[in-house]
């Protein structure tokens, strides 16, 4: 009787606890997704936004691109989809500014871990960005190569940006210690974390949608095996 009566209360918890769980959330083993097929295929095709097309959330945030840039980047037409994404993708950039790494030392991230991304896209446009920052183009031209810099600090700052990237976060002491060498502080060691914060944003969804490179940097164009 209390093997039948313990049976009875589990049945009944199990019961009670399927008709509680939130649809799609935590589904058990026994429990399927329904498939659903994109209309086009199995590709998914991403909008490239411009001010017209744009959800009205992203629109303001469009044109506060435009008015920076004096263009709107494909990159952003792609964010403009989500008001989140562009969102979060501009004000990390925002942040950057009250960062104690200089304009160089932030685009020896941006382009380190984008080139380790394989995102020919950030490559480029940050290639722009680094020469309109005064980068020296030995800096430049070793970062797109994927090749030691001729500065030793500048290579302390890639290595412990590549080191986060390929260990996801877990730094052997070493990493740390290299870093520091070259008179990093934890603040800017946050900071580069941020750039990569930025990065997985702008890299992924390159990936995801084949961004095509925009005109303005055309010239720069990159790619992992001939730059």
């Amino acid at each position: 009787m209390k093997a039948s009566a313990a049976k009875a209360s589990a049945a009944a918890r199990d019961k009670q606890n399927e008709s509680d769980e939130p649809a799609g959330c935590c589904l058990s083993s026994n429990r399927q997704f329904a498939l659903q097929p994109f209309s086009g295929g199995t590709k998914m095709q991403f909008t490239i936004h411009n001010l017209e097309t744009a959800p009205a959330a992203s629109r303001p945030l469009l044109e506060q691109t435009r008015k920076a840039f004096g263009f709107i980047p494909n990159l952003m037409g792609v964010f403009a989809e989500s008001p989140a994404a562009t969102q979060a993708y501009l004000v990390l950039g925002q942040a950057l500014k009250h960062s104690t790494l200089t304009a160089v030392q932030q685009e020896v991230v941006f382009i380190a871990v984008s080139a380790e991304s394989n995102c020919s896209y950030c490559v480029a446009a940050h290639s722009a960005h680094a020469a309109m920052v005064k980068m020296p183009p030995a800096i430049l031209g070793a970062l797109r190569d994927q090749a030691t810099l001729p500065d030793s600090r500048l290579e302390a700052l890639r290595q412990f940006a590549l080191a986060l990237v390929r260990k996801r976060g877990w730094l052997d002491q070493s990493d740390f210690e290299a870093f520091f060498a070259a008179r990093y502080t934890q603040a800017q060691a946050l900071d580069v974390i941020t750039i990569l914060a930025m990065k997985t944003l702008s890299n992924y969804a390159n990936h995801v949608a084949e961004t095509p490179l925009d005109s303005a940097f055309e010239n720069l164009a990159w790619n992992k095996t001939g730059n």
